[in-house]
C-alpha cells in the first residue's frame, strides 16, 4: 500500500507504530522538520499543519480537503513551532511529538483490538463472500487428486447487520488493507458418523484484499486426501437412499495470519456447519437421449445395450473422468433384500466442463440371467423380474441400481478404486405404457363352451369356456432391436362393455408364436404373436349387462366392441435365454359381430342387420315317439337351424321350454351338439309333450286347442323360450336368455324322412289339397258305409282311435254322420280304415249330392270329435277338414 495515497500517512507513521525511533533516524527527522519549518509558510504543501484525519467518508479509496477552522489552525501553528518566541526547539514542539505518538500507539491498539476481538470475527464472517468461477481436476495422485480453484473474494460491509461491528469494520480493514495466510492443512470431520475423517485439505497461502468493496481473485492448487473410505461410503449411502435429512460438519485448521508487515500468529479455527434439507445438493437431472437394445457383438453371447444420457451440470466443475465400468442391478423380492447383479456397463473417458451439460454415452452386457431375478417370490406369483418389467410397462418408473465403480485404466491410484467401491446409486428411468403400443387385438374362430348337465352352479366347471384363435400386434419400441420370441402366454382379462366391467376371462397356459414385422418409415417393428386358447372360463360378474350385450347382438343389428384389460404373463427367449415375464399389463378392443354375412331370414332386413332372432329359422322333421305315459309323449325330431353369428359353440345339454299362448307345453333337450356359423342340419332333439303336467287343466285345454287346429291343418306356430334349468349349470344364463323366445311355424306332419340341406322340410307334398291327415275316402250308397285312407307321421309307432263323431258336409249341407267307438289302429305310413257305418241324411241337399255323384268323386268336408291314444296316451281332438276326395259307390 503506498503511503501517499492515505489520508494519515507520514513518515513517522511506520517507525512509531512499529518500535522506537533511533537516534539517528531521530537527527533525521529533526532535520526534515527543520526544513518543513522553513517552509511552512507555504500553505498548499503538506506540512504539519496538514489535518492527520482530514474527513470520514463512506469510501475507503478517496480523500478531499475540509476548511480548517480557526481554533484548528491556531491548533496546527502551536504543534509546528510557528509562533514567535524564545522556547528552545524541543520545548516548542514536544506537543507535536508526543501528540503524534499518542496518535500512532492509539491505531494500532485500536486495530489490534479489533482484529484480536470478536468484532473482527463478525464482521469477516458477514461482510467476506467468495464465488468460485472454477474448479478443475488437474491430476490424480498417489494419495488423492490435486484440484485447482479459482473464485473471486469480496469484502461487502452492506451484508452485516449490526452498525457498529460494520463501522468498525470497515476502519479497521481499510487500515490492515490485506490480510495473508500461511499455507495450512485443513480436516473436515462428520460428527454424528462417529467423528470420522472425511479428508484433508493443503491450502497454500492466500493473500487478499479486505478493504470493503475490493475483489480479489484467487487461483490455487490444493491436494485433496480422502480420509475414512468406510465413512465416506456410509454417508453417501445414506444420502442416496435419501435417509440424510441434515448433515453437520466440522472443519479444523491452525491458520498462521498476518497484515502487511504484522505477524498476528497462528489462530486456531474450528467451524461447525449444519446443511439441513433442500441445502443438501441433490443427484444431478439427466435425460436419457438415445436407448437401443441389441444382441451383442463379436460372437459374445448375451444382449448389448447403447445409452446416451445427458447430465445436467450446474456447477464451475472442470474435471477428466477416467474410463468407468459398473455393475447394474435390481432389486430383489423386498426392499431389504440384498440386489440381484443382472449385468455391467461401461463409459470412456470424460471431460466434464464448467456449467456445461455432461453427455455420457454408456455401453452395456447381459450374459444371462440369474435364477433369483426370474423365480417367484414367497407368497407370491411374481418373480423380481414381473415387478421390474411390470412397472415399466404400467409407464410406471421403474429402478436400477449402478454399484460403483471399477477403473479399467491401470494407471487409476488404488485410493480411488478403494473409495468408490460399493457405492449403489439407484437410477429410476421412466417406464413405456405398452397399452397404447397394442395396436390390435382381435379373437378369431370363437368357439363356446357351455357346461355339462352335472356341473355345480358356482364351481369353475360351471362357467362357459371360450376358445379362440387370439392375435395381438404390438408396435415394439424403437429401442429393442434385439431377436424376442413368444413361445406361450397365460392371461387374466376383465372384460367391459360401455366401461362397466361384464365378465373375468381366465385364460389358461397356452402355446403361442410371434413373429416380428420389421420397421417401416418412420414406425418402429412389429410383433405379431398369435395363440389359440382352448377352453377358457368365462366368468359373467354382471347378469343385467350381458342381458344388453345380448340385445345388442340380437336385436341391434351391428357389432359391439368389447374392452379388454388383462394381466398377460408371457414366456420368451431372448439371447439372454428363455424366461417367463408374469402379468404385463395389456389393453385392447374386441369388435363382437352379431350375424354372419348374408341375407337376412325372417325378420332380417337383408343388410346383415336387424332382428338376429328371425334368422334363426329352425325346421322340425322326421318326428318320431320314443315313450308315452298317461299325459305325455316323448318324441324324436331332427331339426336344421341357422346361426346367424361368427362364432361355434359346443352345447352338451341344453333344455328349452315349448309354450303356446304364453303357456308351457313341454320341453324339448338336446345333448352333446356342435353348433357352428351358418346352416346346421340334423340336429336331434327330443321332446316331451306334457301340458299337464306343466300348466294344469290350462294347458291341458291349450294343449288339446293346438292340436285340434294342427291336424285341420291350421296356421299354428310353437315358441321355445329358456329358462333357469336350460343349462343347469348356469341358472343365470338361462333366465338371462329367457327375455329372448324364439317363436317358429309347427313342422307339418308327414310320412317321416330325414330332412336334408336341399328340403329342410322334409315332408312328403301331399297327393291332393285335402287334408295331410285324410288322404282320400269311398262311400258306399247300398251298405251305408265309408273307408278312409290315413297317412301316418310317424315311422315307427302304431297311433289307435279310440271313438269318432264325424259329420260330412257339401256346401255347408250335412250329407251323413258317423258314430263309431271300437279303436281304429293307424299304424305307420298309408292305411284304411274299416267300413264305418253312415247315418245318411236322406232327404237332404247333402245326401242328394252324393247320389248324382254315383261312380264318380266328390269334395266333401268333414267336422269330427276324435279320440286319440298312443302307447298309455290319451286325447280328445276336434277334427275340421275340407276338400277330401270322397269315391261314391254302390
Amino acid at each position: 500500500m503506498d503511503p501517499s495515497e492515505e489520508p494519515w500517512a507520514s513518515s513517522t507513521t511506520p517507525t512509531s507504530s512499529s518500535r522506537p525511533p533511533s537516534p539517528k533516524s531521530q537527527k533525521s527527522q529533526r532535520s526534515v522538520k527543520s526544513s518543513r519549518s522553513a517552509r511552512s509558510g507555504q500553505s498548499n504543501r503538506p506540512t504539519e499543519q496538514t489535518p492527520l484525519l482530514a474527513r470520514t467518508d463512506s469510501s475507503d479509496d478517496e480523500d478531499e480537503a475540509e476548511p480548517q477552522t480557526s481554533a484548528t489552525s491556531s491548533l496546527l501553528q502551536s504543534l509546528n513551532g510557528s509562533t514567535s518566541g524564545k522556547t528552545p526547539l524541543w520545548k516548542r514542539r514536544w506537543p507535536s511529538i508526543l501528540a503524534l505518538v499518542l496518535l500512532c500507539i492509539f491505531v494500532i491498539l485500536i486495530m489490534f483490538g479489533f482484529l484480536a476481538s470478536e468484532g473482527i470475527e463478525e464482521y469477516a464472517k458477514q461482510a467476506s463472500d467468495f464465488k468460485p468461477t472454477k474448479l478443475s481436476l488437474d491430476s490424480l495422485t498417489q494419495h488423492g487428486v490435486k484440484v485447482q480453484i479459482e473464485g473471486d473474494f469480496t469484502m461487502d460491509a452492506s451484508k452485516v447487520q449490526k452498525k457498529s461491528v460494520r463501522n468498525f469494520g470497515r476502519f479497521g480493514t481499510w487500515i490492515a488493507h490485506e490480510a495473508e495466510t500461511g499455507a495450512t492443512d485443513v480436516q473436515v470431520y462428520l460428527p454424528e458418523y462417529g467423528n470420522i475423517l472425511v479428508g484433508t485439505a493443503k491450502i497454500p497461502a492466500i493473500k487478499v484484499n479486505i478493504r470493503n468493496g475490493h475483489t480479489t481473485h484467487i487461483s490455487i492448487f490444493t491436494d485433496l486426501e480422502p480420509g475414512s473410505f468406510d465413512g465416506i461410503r456410509n454417508i453417501a449411502n445414506d444420502w442416496i437412499e435419501g435417509r440424510l435429512g441434515h448433515i453437520r460438519v466440522k472443519g479444523k485448521a491452525q491458520v498462521p495470519l498476518k497484515s502487511g508487515l504484522i505477524h498476528l500468529g497462528s489462530q486456531y479455527i474450528e467451524e461447525s456447519l449444519v446443511f439441513k434439507g433442500n441445502d443438501l445438493p441433490a443427484l444431478p437431472r439427466y435425460d436419457i437421449t438415445k436407448l437401443n437394445l441389441r444382441e451383442a457383438k463379436d460372437g459374445i453371447k448375451g444382449m448389448g445395450a447403447d445409452v446416451s444420457i445427458v447430465v445436467e451440470n450446474d456447477f464451475p466443475v472442470q474435471l477428466t473422468v477416467p474410463p468407468v465400468s459398473v455393475d447394474v442391478l435390481v432389486g430383489g423380492c423386498q426392499p431389504s433384500d440384498q440386489h440381484i447383479m443382472v449385468g455391467t456397463a461401461e463409459t470412456a473417458q470424460m471431460n466434464v466442463e464448467p456449467k456445461t451439460n455432461v453427455e455420457v454415452n454408456v455401453t452395456g452386457h447381459v450374459e444371462s440371467l440369474p435364477d433369483s431375478l426370474t423365480t417367484t417370490c414367497p407368497h407370491s406369483k411374481k418373480s423380481p423380474l414381473d415387478w421390474l418389467v411390470g412397472n415399466y410397462m404400467q409407464g410406471e418408473d421403474a429402478t436400477i441400481y449402478v454399484n460403483c465403480c471399477k477403473f479399467p485404466d491401470a494407471s487409476t491410484p488404488d485410493w480411488a478404486r478403494d473409495l468408490l467401491k460399493d457405492i449403489t446409486v439407484p437410477v429410476p428411468f421412466a417406464g413405456r405404457d405398452m397399452g397404447s403400443l397394442i395396436k390390435n387385438f382381435t379373437l378369431a374362430d370363437v368357439h363356446f363352451n357351455l357346461p355339462g348337465f352335472f356341473a355345480e352352479p358356482g364351481t369353475p366347471e360351471a362357467a362357459p369356456r371360450v376358445s379362440a384363435m387370439i392375435k395381438v400386434v404390438i408396435a415394439l419400441p424403437k429401442e429393442m432391436n434385439f431377436p424376442i420370441d413368444v413361445d406361450n402366454v397365460l392371461a387374466k382379462a376383465d372384460v367391459f362393455y360401455k366401461k362397466k366391467k361384464l365378465g373375468i376371462l381366465d385364460v389358461p397356459k397356452q402355446k403361442a408364436n410371434s413373429t416380428r414385422v420389421e420397421a417401416q418409415g418412420k414406425d418402429g417393428p412389429l410383433l405379431l404373436v398369435e395363440s389359440y386358447i382352448k377352453e377358457a372360463p368365462l366368468e359373467i360378474t354382471d347378469d343385467d349387462l350381458f342381458t344388453e350385450v345380448v340385445s345388442a347382438l340380437l336385436f341391434g343389428g351391428k357389432s359391439i366392441m368389447l374392452d379388454i384389460k388383462a394381466a398377460v404373463s408371457v414366456g420368451v427367449d431372448t439371447p439372454i435365454g428363455k424366461f417367463v415375464v408374469r402379468e404385463i399389463p395389456a389393453e385392447g378392443v374386441i369388435p363382437v359381430k352379431p350375424n354372419v354375412t348374408g341375407p337376412a331370414i325372417g325378420h332380417g332386413n337383408g343388410d346383415g342387420g336387424g332382428d338376429s332372432i328371425g334368422k334363426l329359422s329352425p325346421k322340425i322333421g322326421n318326428l318320431s315317439i320314443i315313450g308315452t305315459s298317461p299325459t305325455s309323449i316323448t318324441l324324436q325330431a331332427y331339426v336344421n337351424v341357422t346361426n346367424p353369428t361368427n362364432y361355434s359353440a359346443t352345447v352338451p345339454y341344453f333344455n328349452i321350454n315349448i309354450l303356446v299362448n304364453d303357456t308351457v307345453l313341454g320341453q324339448a333337450t338336446a345333448k352333446d351338439i356342435l353348433v357352428h356359423p351358418g346352416n346346421n342340419t340334423n340336429i336331434r332333439v327330443t321332446a316331451v309333450w306334457d301340458p299337464f303336467t306343466n300348466s294344469g287343466a290350462e294347458g291341458k285345454a291349450v294343449g288339446k286347442e293346438l292340436l285340434s287346429q294342427y291336424v285341420s291343418r291350421y296356421n299354428t306356430s310353437l315358441t321355445l323360450q329358456t329358462h333357469a334349468g336350460t343349462i343347469p349349470a348356469q341358472p343365470a344364463l338361462g333366465s338371462l336368455l329367457s327375455k329372448f323366445p324364439v317363436t317358429f311355424q309347427t313342422p307339418s306332419l308327414a310320412t317321416p324322412k330325414k330332412p336334408s340341406d336341399d328340403d329342410p322340410e322334409g315332408p312328403d307334398k301331399p297327393k291332393d289339397e285335402g287334408s295331410h291327415f285324410i288322404r282320400e275316402a269311398t262311400m258306399h250308397l247300398i251298405s251305408s258305409t265309408a273307408i278312409f285312407t290315413l297317412a301316418s307321421p310317424f315311422s315307427t309307432t302304431t297311433l289307435y282311435i279310440t271313438h269318432l263323431n264325424a259329420t260330412a258336409y257339401h256346401d255347408s249341407q250335412p250329407s251323413g254322420k258317423i258314430l263309431y267307438d271300437l279303436p281304429i289302429a293307424v299304424p305307420p305310413g298309408l292305411s284304411d280304415t274299416p267300413r264305418l257305418p253312415v247315418d245318411w241324411s236322406l232327404g237332404s241337399v247333402g245326401y242328394d249330392a252324393i247320389k248324382k255323384a254315383l261312380g264318380g268323386t266328390l269334395k266333401l268336408s268333414a267336422f269330427a270329435d276324435v279320440g286319440i291314444r298312443i302307447g298309455q296316451w290319451r286325447q280328445d281332438i276336434w277334427f275340421q277338414g275340407g276338400a277330401i276326395g270322397a269315391h261314391v259307390r254302390l
